[in-house]
C-alpha cells in the first residue's frame, strides 16, 4: 500500500518505470532527502527492483539518503579548485561547523558536501550554497557566509 504523502507524486506514473528520476526528485523535494520507505513504494508502485532504485539514488549527488541541513555548503574540490585553496575551504566549513562531509548540524541548519566538481573551473574555488554560487572564495568570506546563515536561521526560529 503506497503512503498517502507519496499518492500525488505517484499519481499518473504508476507501472511506468522511466518515470524513477522524476519521481525520486519529487521525494527528495517532498521530505529534503529520500527515505527508505518512499524508495520501497517507490520501487513497487513503478515497478522498479529495489536495488535499481536505491543505485539511482545513491549514484546522483543531487539525491541524498539522509536528511539535510536547511542550508546545504557545497564545496567543490576538483582540480582547478584545488590548486586555489579548496581544502582549506572544506577544513573552514567542516571546522567552524563541527561535522565531516555529508553530515549535519545538530541543529539541522547546516550541512556540508564535498564534489569533484561544479562546472565553474574558472571561477575557483567555488562554493555553493542551496544552489547559488559563490566564487573565488576565501576562508574568510566563508566564514562570513556561515554565520550568516546561521544568524538566518537563528532568526527564523525566535519568529515561529
Amino acid at each position: 500500500m503506497p503512503s498517502p504523502t507519496l499518492d500525488p507524486i505517484l499519481e499518473g506514473r504508476r507501472s511506468q518505470p522511466h518515470q524513477l528520476i522524476e519521481v525520486l526528485q519529487d521525494v527528495q523535494s517532498l521530505y529534503g532527502y529520500i527515505p527508505e520507505e518512499a524508495m520501497r513504494c517507490v520501487s513497487t508502485e513503478l515497478g522498479v527492483p529495489l536495488m535499481e532504485v536505491y543505485r539511482v539514488a545513491s549514484f546522483y549527488k543531487a539525491f541524498s539518503l539522509k536528511p539535510r541541513g536547511k542550508n546545504v555548503i557545497t564545496m567543490c574540490q576538483g582540480t582547478a579548485c584545488h590548486v586555489r585553496g579548496a581544502k582549506l575551504l572544506l577544513n573552514q566549513a567542516t571546522g567552524q561547523l563541527g561535522v565531516e562531509p555529508g553530515e549535519m548540524t545538530p541543529d539541522g541548519l547546516f550541512t556540508v558536501q564535498r564534489v569533484n566538481c561544479l562546472g565553474a573551473c574558472a571561477l575557483g574555488p567555488v562554493v555553493t550554497e542551496n544552489g547559488s554560487y559563490y566564487h573565488h572564495m576565501t576562508p574568510g568570506r566563508l566564514r562570513g557566509l556561515i554565520e550568516s546563515l546561521r544568524h538566518e536561521g537563528v532568526e527564523e526560529t525566535a519568529h515561529a
